[in-house]
C-alpha cells in the first residue's frame, strides 16, 4: 500500500522552508528530544555515511510518539520543536524533516514506513539509526528489517551506538537529572546546559522594587523544568547575547497569593534591559539552593545578594 506523509516542517540550514531534496541523501531517524550527545554522535555518523555529494537529512516526529500511544505517559519535552530543528542543523543535518506522527502512521508495516519516508521522501542511499531503534506497527521493525529493506531498495543501513565513555546517553537520563534538580548532570548528557525558554511577561515588579529586576517566563508544564529553587544561569537574548543571571524557579513563597510557577531571571548588574514580549532562553548551569520563604523583605534581599554572588562564582568556573 502506498502512503502519503504529512510533513509539518521541512527546513534547510538557513531556516527557510525547503522542498529541494531530491537525493541522494544519508538519513537518520529518531525523536531527537534534547539532541543530546548520543544524538550528536548519530548525526556525525550520518554525515560520514553521506560521503561526497549526498545531503544529510534528519527525520523527526511531532508530536512525540508516546503522546499518541499513551498520552498519560507522554514525557516532558526537553526542547521546543523549533529549538530541536536548530540543534539538529548545528550538529550536522543539512535538512530536517518533521513528520506529523499519527495513529495511522503508527499502524504502518516496517516496509510501508521505509517506502513512504526513507525512499519517497528522501531518496536515501544510506540510513543510520541508534542502537535499539524500532519502527513500524507494534515496533516490529529493527536494524535487521531495515538492512533487508536496504538490500532490496539500494541503501545501506547502519546502527550507531548512543553510548559514550561506557555510559548510555538518553533523553530519559536527562529528564531524570532535571527532575532531581541536577542540572549539571543533565548538561553532561546534553553536551550543553539544559534550557527553559519562553516569552517574557510582565510580573509584579517586586524584583525591581527590591533592586533586582527580573525577566519572567511562565512555566510550561509540558516541558522539563527542574524543581523549585535558585539556579546560576545564562540568559540568551533574541540577538544571541548571553548574559549571566541568577534565576529563581517557583512560586516565590515569601509573598502570598503567588500560585503560578515562574522562571524569574535577574541578569547580573543589568537594569537597562527591556525584554517584555521577547523570547529568551535560560540556560541552567548549577542549582544553588532550594526555595525558601523568608520572614520579611530584609532577609530576602540579603539572600538575593548572596545568590547573585554564588551565581557569579558558578558561572566563572
Amino acid at each position: 500500500m502506498w502512503h502519503s506523509v504529512a510533513v509539518v516542517i521541512w527546513k534547510a540550514m538557513d531556516g527557510a522552508p525547503d522542498t529541494s531534496v531530491s537525493g541522494p541523501t544519508a538519513v537518520t531517524i529518531g525523536n531527537f528530544d534534547g539532541v543530546h550527545r548520543g544524538h550528536q554522535s548519530l548525526l556525525a555518523a550520518t554525515r560520514a555515511a553521506a560521503g561526497d555529494g549526498a545531503a544529510t537529512v534528519a527525520i523527526t516526529f511531532d508530536p512525540h510518539p508516546v503522546a499518541i500511544f499513551a498520552p498519560e505517559r507522554a514525557p516532558k519535552l526537553l526542547t521546543t520543536l523549533e529549538r530541536r530543528i536548530e540543534l539538529l542543523h548545528q550538529h550536522g543535518a543539512d535538512h530536517v524533516r518533521v513528520l506529523d506522527f499519527t495513529a495511522e502512521m503508527a499502524s504502518w508495516s516496517p516496509d510501508e514506513f521505509v517506502r513512504a519516508v526513507v525512499l519517497d521522501q528522501c531518496h536515501a542511499r544510506a540510513v543510520v539509526v541508534g542502537d535499539g531503534f524500532r519502527y513500524g506497527s507494534r515496533a516490529s521493525g529493527s536494524i535487521e528489517t531495515l538492512a533487508a529493506s536496504g538490500e532490496q531498495h539500494g541503501f545501506t543501513a547502519t546502527e550507531a551506538s548512543l553510548a559514550g565513555d561506557g555510559v548510555a546517553f538518553s533523553s530519559t537520563r536527562v529528564r531524570e537529572a532535571i527532575a532531581a534538580g541536577d542540572v549539571a548532570q543533565a548538561a553532561e548528557v546534553l553536551g550543553r546546559p539544559h534550557e527553559v525558554s519562553g516569552v517574557v511577561v510582565e510580573g509584579d515588579r517586586r524584583g525591581r522594587e527590591l533592586g533586582f529586576p527580573t525577566a519572567n517566563v511562565p512555566v510550561d508544564e509540558s516541558y522539563a523544568v527542574p524543581p523549585d529553587g535558585v539556579y546560576a544561569a545564562w540568559v540568551v537574548l533574541p540577538d544571541g547575547a548571553r548574559l549571566p543571571a541568577a534565576t529563581s524557579i517557583g512560586t516565590n513563597p515569601t509573598f502570598e497569593g503567588v500560585t503560578d510557577r515562574r522562571v524569574e531571571s535577574y541578569v547580573i548588574d543589568r537594569d537597562d534591559l527591556h525584554l517584555y514580549g521577547s523570547r529568551i532562553r535560560v540556560e541552567l548551569v548549577a542549582r544553588l539552593r532550594e526555595m525558601v520563604a523568608y520572614d520579611g523583605l530584609e532577609a530576602l534581599v540579603e539572600q538575593m545578594h548572596r545568590d547573585v554572588s554564588a551565581a557569579r562564582s558558578a558561572l566563572l568556573r
